[in-house]
C-alpha cells in the first residue's frame, strides 16, 4: 500500500504543539484579540488550554473520545479545541447555527460523550440531548435517529459557556482545573483529530476523519507557500467560522504555527468587519467570495482596508468580473485558492502560479499532487476537462466510522470535482461531478450555464440544477435572483440562453427567486433547491 511521505513538520506531533511552541518562545506575545475587546497573550492562551485539557481528563474524557463543540468564533472555540486534542480526543466543531435535529443526527454519529455549547447555541443544544434520549427510551423509535446511530450513541454531558445552567450540566468555568496537568506526547500523528461534517442540511451526515498528520501537513504545505500567505508580524482577520476547516486550519493553524496574531469576529457585517480592520490594523484577510459584494459599493473602501497586505478567497468560487473588480476598487489582488474539507484544506493557490489569471484557482501547493481523469481513469485528451484527483499527506483518512472512500492504495483520492490545468500548471474549476447534468446523453456543467445567465441585465445571480425528466432523462432548471423589477426577467433569460447555448444546456425552467440558499461561508446550497424540486414533483410545492 502506497505509504504517505513523511512530513516536514519539525518536531509537532500534535496540533496543539504548535501553542506549546509559541507559549515557549513567545509567551507574552499577544495571540488572540476578540472584537468585543478580550485579549489572550501565547502564554496565557497555552495555561487555559492546559487547564481545560486537565479538567477534560478528570471529567472522564480519555484518548479517542469524541467531544462536540457548538461555538461561535471566540476565544473558548479555540481553548476548547485545542485541549481536546491535547486530551488526545476527537474534536468535532459543527455549525453553531445547527438546528436541534441537525445535531441530534450529529452527536449520535459521532457518538460525542461531551458536548460544548454557549448562550447562542445551548437551546439547540439541549433540544437535541432530549430527543436523543427520547429515542433511546422509545420501545419503536421513530423520527431521523437510525438504528446503527443508536447503537452507537451515548447520551453526552453539556458544559456551557456563560450562559445559566440547567439540571446535570456543568460550566465551561468549572470544568477548568486550578493547575495544568502535563500530559504525554502524542506519539503517533495518524491518531484521529478531528471529525468534520461535510454533507449540507439534507440527507445523512457525513464527517471527514482528519489526523494530526493531516492538519499539521496542510499547515506545512501552507507555510512553504512563497510569498508567504501569513508571517509572524501579521495580524490576521478570524472572520471565518472557526467551525469550518478553512477558518480552523487554514487560518487557526497557520496563525499558530507562525505566531501571528488572530483577530476574531463572530460574524460579517460590512461596515463593522471594516471598521475592525481599521482598529486592529489587520493585514491578511481570509474570506469567502460574498464579502467582496458586500464591500465593493462601500465609499472609501481602498483607505478603510489600508493596513491590509494580502487578500486572500476560498471556500467557493469567485467570479473572475467581481474579482477583477474588486481589485480595481482596492488597487490589491485578490489571491484565490482550491479546497476540501478532505484535505485539510488547502490544495491550490494562485501565490502558487506564475502569473495571475482570471478564472485560476492556482497551482498546487508544495507537497500535494494533483491529476486530472476521465470517466475510464484514464488521462483526458488534449486539454479537455476531467475529473480532479489528489494526493498528499495532508488527505483525510476516509469517512467517519469506517474509512471508507479514502485514498486509493496509491494515495490518490477522487474529489469530484471537475477542471482542467493549463501549461503553467493552473487549476482552472468547471464544477461539481455530481452537479453535472445529463440531458439526452450530453453533459451540461451549470456553471456554463449560470455564467450565461448573469450576462442578462437584471440578474444579480443564479443557480443550475438537474431534474427528472420524462424525456431527456434530465433537465436544466435555473433559479435566478433580479437585481430590481421582476418584470420580463425570465422571458429575458430564456432568449438570451436560445442565443448563446446549445438547445440541450438551455433551461427548461426558469425560477425567478428573492434570494438563493446559501450556506456559511457564502456556497450555494443547490441540494436545498433539489429538495424544493422534488417538493413540487410530490405535488408539495407550487
Amino acid at each position: 500500500m502506497w505509504k504517505y511521505p513523511s512530513m516536514a513538520a519539525g518536531p509537532a506531533t500534535d496540533v496543539a504543539d504548535l501553542l506549546t511552541q509559541a507559549a515557549a518562545e513567545d509567551p507574552d506575545r499577544l495571540a488572540i484579540v476578540e472584537s468585543g475587546g478580550r485579549r489572550v497573550t501565547w502564554g496565557e492562551l497555552d495555561d487555559e488550554v492546559g487547564r481545560i485539557a486537565t479538567g477534560l481528563s478528570a471529567s472522564g474524557v480519555v484518548a479517542g473520545h469524541r467531544v462536540m463543540i457548538v461555538l461561535g468564533n471566540r476565544i473558548e472555540f479555540v481553548t476548547t479545541y485545542l485541549a481536546v486534542l491535547r486530551t488526545q480526543a476527537v474534536a468535532v466543531p459543527v455549525n453553531p447555527t445547527s438546528q436541534p435535529g441537525e445535531l441530534a443526527r450529529m452527536i449520535a454519529d459521532s457518538g460525542s460523550r461531551m458536548v460544548f455549547a454557549d448562550v447562542d447555541t445551548v437551546t439547540a443544544v439541549r433540544g437535541a440531548v432530549s430527543a436523543l434520549e427520547e429515542a433511546r427510551d422509545a420501545e419503536h423509535p421513530t423520527g431521523s435517529i437510525e438504528g446503527d446511530l443508536l447503537a452507537r450513541l451515548v447520551i453526552p454531558r453539556v458544559v456551557v459557556v456563560g450562559a445559566t445552567l440547567q439540571p446535570g450540566e456543568r460550566s465551561y468555568d468549572h470544568l477548568r482545573a486550578d493547575t495544568a496537568r502535563a500530559v504525554p506526547p502524542l506519539q503517533d500523528p495518524e491518531k484521529l483529530a478531528a471529525l468534520l461534517y461535510t454533507s449540507g442540511t439534507s440527507g445523512r451526515p457525513r464527517a471527514a476523519m482528519l489526523t494530526h498528520r493531516a492538519l499539521l501537513a496542510n499547515i506545512e504545505q501552507v507555510a512553504e507557500v512563497q510569498p508567504p500567505m501569513i508571517h509572524g508580524d501579521d495580524v490576521v482577520l478570524g472572520v471565518l467560522p472557526l467551525f469550518h476547516v478553512y477558518g480552523l486550519n487554514a487560518v487557526l493553524g497557520v496563525v499558530m504555527r507562525h505566531r501571528a496574531k488572530l483577530v476574531l469576529t463572530t460574524r460579517f457585517e460590512p461596515q463593522g468587519t471594516l471598521d475592525l480592520i481599521e482598529d486592529e490594523a489587520c493585514s491578511v484577510i481570509p474570506v469567502a467570495p460574498p464579502v467582496f459584494a458586500y464591500w465593493r459599493d462601500v465609499d472609501g473602501l481602498q483607505e478603510r482596508l489600508g493596513p491590509v497586505r494580502l487578500i486572500l478567497s476560498g471556500s467557493a468560487p469567485l467570479s473572475p468580473e467581481l474579482g477583477a473588480e474588486f481589485s480595481d476598487l482596492v488597487g490589491l489582488p485578490i489571491h484565490q485558492g482550491y479546497g476540501l474539507t478532505e484535505a485539510s484544506p488547502v490544495v491550490t493557490s494562485t501565490l502558487c502560479s506564475q502569473d495571475l489569471q482570471p478564472g485560476s484557482v492556482g497551482a498546487a501547493l508544495p507537497g500535494i499532487e494533483i491529476r486530472l481523469v476521465d470517466e475510464t481513469g484514464l488521462p483526458p485528451e488534449g486539454e479537455d476537462a476531467g475529473e480532479i484527483q489528489i494526493r498528499g499527506a495532508n488527505l483525510f483518512s476516509g469517512y467517519w466510522p469506517d474509512g471508507a472512500q479514502g485514498p486509493d492504495d496509491d494515495g490518490w483520492w477522487s474529489t469530484g470535482d471537475v477542471g482542467f490545468l493549463d501549461a503553467t500548471g493552473d487549476l482552472f474549476l468547471v464544477d461539481r461531478l455530481k452537479e453535472l447534468v445529463i440531458v439526452s446523453g450530453f453533459n451540461v456543467y451549470p456553471v456554463e450555464v449560470e455564467d450565461v445567465i448573469r450576462e442578462v441585465p437584471g440578474v444579480s445571480e443564479a443557480a443550475v440544477i438537474g431534474v427528472d425528466d420524462a424525456e431527456t432523462g434530465e433537465a436544466v432548471v435555473a433559479y435566478v435572483v433580479a437585481s430590481g423589477d421582476e418584470g420580463s426577467l425570465a422571458d429575458d433569460v430564456r432568449a438570451h440562453c436560445e442565443q448563446r447555448l446549445a438547445r440541450f444546456k438551455q433551461p427548461k425552467r426558469i425560477e425567478v427567486v428573492a434570494e438563493l440558499p446559501v450556506g456559511v461561508t457564502g456556497k450555494v446550497q443547490k441540494g436545498r433547491l433539489r429538495g424544493m424540486e422534488r417538493r413540487r414533483a410530490l405535488g408539495l410545492l407550487e
